[in-house]
């Protein structure tokens, strides 16, 4: 059954991989990525338990934790907040 799983989880892995490929937006690409960090580390997490390898666990944390820092990367790059500017072209702080 693990195996199955783990199959499945590859071939979601292989929808990403076409998904960050061919776009065609930005954010496409960035949400495909985020798909492809899930699915990685939930990967991980079943490998380890297959195989009774703990040490993929750590691997696990680490792909979760780089996918997030990822998407508060292309957060702050992609998506500008606009502040409000008042009538002489001032900006409010």
């Amino acid at each position: 059954m693990l195996n199955a799983v783990a199959a499945f989880l590859l071939l979601t892995l292989l929808i990403a991989l076409i998904r960050i490929w061919r776009g065609p937006e930005p954010a496409d690409r960035m949400l495909a990525s985020q798909l492809f960090g899930t699915t990685g580390v939930a990967l991980l997490l079943v490998l380890s338990y297959a195989q009774s390898m703990p040490a993929l666990m750590d691997v696990a944390l680490t792909l979760a934790v780089l996918s997030v820092l990822a998407i508060v990367a292309f957060v702050t790059r992609v998506v500008r907040i606009e502040q409000p500017v008042d009538d002489d072209g001032g900006r409010h702080d």
